[in-house]
């Protein structure tokens, strides 16, 4: 029997005028996940001591984790010591697991799918970022999508990190000036990765499972970069998630320089589908104006800000937080299941 669901959204805005990894936590079996996208490497990174401050027991990167538009393997190598040796990345590198996922920025080519050539040097690269052993299957497999357990004495959460990039097809370019893409047939994932993560989610055992995504998944009316822009991989994930029976699904994504959350209804599930957005670390879009999505909850923040997931396995219930400079609360939304 699945889980009755209680959402209780809460929202505190601020104005200008504001693998298996056993984890040993002080917060009582809680398990806290921190996460970010669009950092650039060459830019001033504030919020790593307000990420600490919330004592995170992993991090995620979302992909764009430095700008390295290039298949010059030593111009991106050079950007990614960059960032490893930045005095505030490495504060958090020396207290908390990272693990992550690319988006284009660090895949080495704006808005690039398949087609791109230097995509099996720039996967070495990114998997040298992350620390990835030289002997891990995850070197010779194509595409840099990986899932990780992390376990506290009183739960489970797993953790699919997708790859939207390394399989995808080309976008279709759209000709109204004022969008780059329309919807068109096509994949996001490629046949193994959606094997991959099929059995994955079947197989999970998690009391919460998170799939992280580097483009939004729900937000479909923008004209940029999303799962939208190919409207049958979206359904097959929706249809994929109710038919795995996997418990309390959480989608995350970045990609947009604004964070969000957008909530849908689907059919077979007995709790909301959110999709939280949190981007970006470094810079945002400060002059956003406004653009439809008709499932978002809340306000778009365009501050920099990362967010937070804050699990409750007693209670069964996860709060998440979009969090900015001095750690200043932008917005939250609680999801409880029952």
């Amino acid at each position: 029997m699945k889980n009755l669901f209680k959402l209780l959204p809460v929202f505190f805005m601020v104005l200008s005028c504001g693998s298996s990894s056993t984890l040993n936590s002080e917060k009582q079996g809680d398990l806290v996940i921190a996460f970010g996208s669009c950092n650039r490497e060459d830019s001033p990174q504030a919020l790593w001591d307000d990420i600490l401050k919330n004592d995170p027991d992993v991090f995620l990167w979302g992909g764009d984790n430095i700008y390295s538009d290039t298949d010059d393997a030593k111009v991106m190598k050079a950007a990614y010591e960059l960032q490893r040796n930045n005095k505030g990345y490495q504060k958090l590198l020396n207290r908390v697991p990272v693990y992550g996922i690319w988006d284009d920025h660090d895949y080495g080519l704006n808005d690039g799918g398949k087609e791109w050539h230097f995509k099996e040097k720039s996967q070495q690269l990114f998997l040298d970022f992350m620390e990835v052993p030289q002997n891990s299957p995850r070197r010779s497999r194509e595409g840099v999508y990986h899932a990780e357990v992390f376990e506290t004495e009183k739960g489970k959460v797993k953790v699919f990190m997708l790859d939207t990039r390394y399989f995808r097809d080309p976008l279709a370019k759209s000709e109204d000036p004022n969008r780059r893409y329309e919807a068109s047939e096509g994949a996001i994932l490629g046949e193994q990765q959606w094997e991959w993560l099929e059995n994955g989610l079947r197989d999970s055992e998690a009391d919460f499972n998170v799939i992280l995504s580097s483009i939004q998944v729900l937000s479909a009316e923008h004209g940029f970069e999303k799962w939208g822009n190919f409207p049958s991989e979206v359904e097959r994930l929706k249809e994929l998630i109710v038919s795995s029976e996997a418990r309390n699904v959480i989608l995350l994504s970045g990609d947009r320089h604004i964070s969000e959350f957008s909530a849908t209804e689907v059919e077979g599930l007995d709790y909301p589908l959110v999709d939280f957005t949190s981007s970006g670390l470094t810079h945002t879009y400060e002059e956003f104006s406004g653009e439809p999505n008709k499932y978002r909850v809340g306000e778009v923040v365009n501050d920099k800000s990362f967010g937070l997931l804050k699990f409750d396995f007693d209670k069964n219930r996860l709060r998440m937080e979009m969090r900015g400079n001095r750690n200043k609360l932008l917005q939250d939304y609680v999801l409880e299941f029952q």
